[in-house]
This record gives structure tokens, C-alpha cells and sequence, in this order.
């Protein structure tokens, strides 16, 4: 008869077997490198490259001079039409871009959880809340953005500054437009959910509702909510970037990839990387985050995962 062994095998973490998973996912992986790259890029290149992307030389004959260079030493990806600097600029853009959108997506994600939990767990709730969706998908979603953007804009940019106002501005208008998606993912998922054992049985033995949503409802639909919420990130920066190519997003001074290809237009035949490089970040950015969505998915799906 063998003696037991003294010291008993850790159980496996259920984060690091989703770890495991998702960096199986050569795709995701690639996304990650790629979108961390850019997130270095736009918060620690400042710190080295100290030019101020707004400025603007006050002499007329240096500023001319200046104007619409091509790459050089002092200036990696030349200047726009005034002499700044392109490549500070499109640093500063991209802080703004992907703040843009991190905020609209979390903004939308929570819209949509509150709404798919309470559709699908509370049958009274689930047609009003349901046909509001429908409703919201039945708007023309830009039309609607621009019709907010043109009626509150002016307003918040005297309330709270230009900068500030019409972040909060934009970063609404794009979540509250954009949360149907996760709410009608999250219902569904929530339907199966409360007809499962676990949740009968908590039921059984005189749970609050309130109690199951958070203790056994939302943490089974982390996987559907993780994928939406990389997916919001892209629609929100390509939106953005739409408001302010059209000229209705952020103030002509506070630059955004969206802005700087606004601005790049009039000039696309004679300057082309004008376009180029805030066209291939915004792609980069969108393709690596559609990327580490689809790893979360296959990572999170417990009958995927360990395949």
C-alpha cells in the first residue's frame, strides 16, 4: 500500500487555463503586440518627443518655409500646411482616438448589460426594454450623432471648455447610440442562464434577485460582454473618426487621426502620407482590436477552451 503523497496538486487556475487559451490564438497574440505597440506609442512618445504638436512658428517667412515638408531627421513624417510637426502630432491624436474610444465603449457596454440583464431575467421588463432596442436600431445612428453633435456642442464647449465639453460630448453621443448590440447579446445569454440548475437552485432557497445577477448571472456572461466591449472600441474610434472628418468632431487645434485625415484631403494628390499615416494607425488599431476579440471569445467559452 503507498503512503499518500504529502502535499496535494494546486487546483489550475481558471484565469491562467483562459491565459493558455488565448495565447494559443496567433491572431489575438499579433493584435495585442500591435495595440500595446500603439498605446506606447502614443503615451510614452511624448515624453521623448518633446515638440508641441500645436505649435506653430510666429515668423511668417519661417512658417511658409515650414509649411508641407516631407520627411526628414527633424521632422520623421514632415509637417501639415501650418509647419507643425506630424509625427507629435499624430501622438496626441492617438491619446484622444483610443480615449475616445475606451470611454464610448465602456459607456455603451454598461448601457447594454443593464439593459440585456434586466430584459432577460425579469419577464416584465423584457418587451418594453426589448422594443426600446428595437427603436434605437430603427435610428439612423449618424444622422442622429450630428444632429446631437450641431445642438449640443456650442453648449458644452462654453460650459466646460472646447477640449473637455466636446469629449464628453462625443464620447456620450457615441455610447448611448451604440449599447443594442451587447443588450440584445446579454439577454439572450441571460435567458439560458436563469432556466439553468444553479440559478433554480439559489432561487429555490430564497435568493434576492438582486443576488443571483451578481453572484451567478454576470459572471457567466463575462464572455459575450469581453467580446462586445472589444468590438464597441473599434466602432467608437471609426466613429469618432467619421464625426471629425466630416468637421464636426473636435476643435480644429485638438488633433485626432480622424481630424488629421480631415485635414489631409485638400492636399492627398501632393502629399499623400498626409493621409497615410493616420489612415494606417486607425486600421491598425481596429484590426488589433477585432483580433483580441475574437481570442477573448475562444479564451472565454469554456467549451472551446483546452481544445
Amino acid at each position: 500500500m503507498t503512503d499518500a503523497p504529502d502535499t496535494l496538486e494546486r487546483p489550475r487556475s481558471q484565469w491562467r487555463d483562459v491565459w493558455l487559451q488565448f495565447r494559443s490564438h496567433k491572431g489575438a497574440m499579433a493584435g495585442l503586440a500591435v495595440f500595446v505597440t500603439l498605446i506606447l506609442f502614443v503615451t510614452l512618445g511624448p515624453l521623448i518627443w518633446r515638440i508641441d504638436p500645436t505649435y506653430i512658428d510666429p515668423d511668417p517667412v519661417r512658417m511658409i518655409r515650414g509649411r508641407n515638408q516631407p520627411p526628414s531627421w527633424a521632422h520623421p513624417l514632415g509637417t501639415d500646411q501650418l509647419g507643425r510637426d506630424m509625427l507629435a502630432r499624430m501622438m496626441a491624436g492617438g491619446q484622444v482616438s483610443i480615449a475616445v474610444g475606451l470611454v464610448a465603449m465602456s459607456i455603451s457596454v454598461l448601457l447594454g448589460t443593464l439593459v440585456g440583464v434586466l430584459a432577460g431575467y425579469f419577464r416584465k421588463l423584457d418587451n418594453p426594454l426589448m422594443r426600446l432596442t428595437d427603436l434605437f436600431l430603427a435610428l439612423p445612428l449618424l444622422p442622429l450623432l450630428l444632429v446631437m453633435v450641431m445642438l449640443f456642442r456650442d453648449a458644452l464647449a462654453r460650459a466646460l471648455g472646447p477640449e473637455t465639453g466636446t469629449f464628453l460630448m462625443i464620447v456620450t453621443a457615441i455610447g448611448v447610440t451604440s449599447w443594442m448590440q451587447a443588450a440584445r447579446i446579454v439577454r439572450g445569454e441571460v435567458l439560458a442562464l436563469k432556466e439553468r440548475e444553479f440559478v433554480l437552485a439559489a432561487r429555490s432557497i430564497g435568493t434576492p434577485s438582486r443576488r443571483i445577477i451578481l453572484r451567478h448571472i454576470l459572471p457567466n456572461v463575462m464572455s459575450p460582454i469581453m467580446v462586445a466591449a472589444t468590438l464597441g472600441i473599434a466602432s467608437a474610434i471609426i466613429t469618432e473618426s467619421a464625426l471629425s472628418f466630416l468637421g464636426l468632431g473636435f476643435p480644429p487645434d485638438f488633433p485626432t487621426w480622424g481630424r488629421l485625415l480631415f485635414d489631409g484631403v485638400d492636399y492627398l494628390q501632393q502629399y499623400p502620407e498626409r493621409v497615410i499615416w493616420p489612415g494606417l494607425a486607425i486600421s491598425l488599431t481596429v484590426l488589433s482590436v477585432n483580433y483580441i476579440g475574437d481570442g477573448l471569445r475562444d479564451a472565454l467559452d469554456p467549451r472551446i477552451r483546452g481544445r
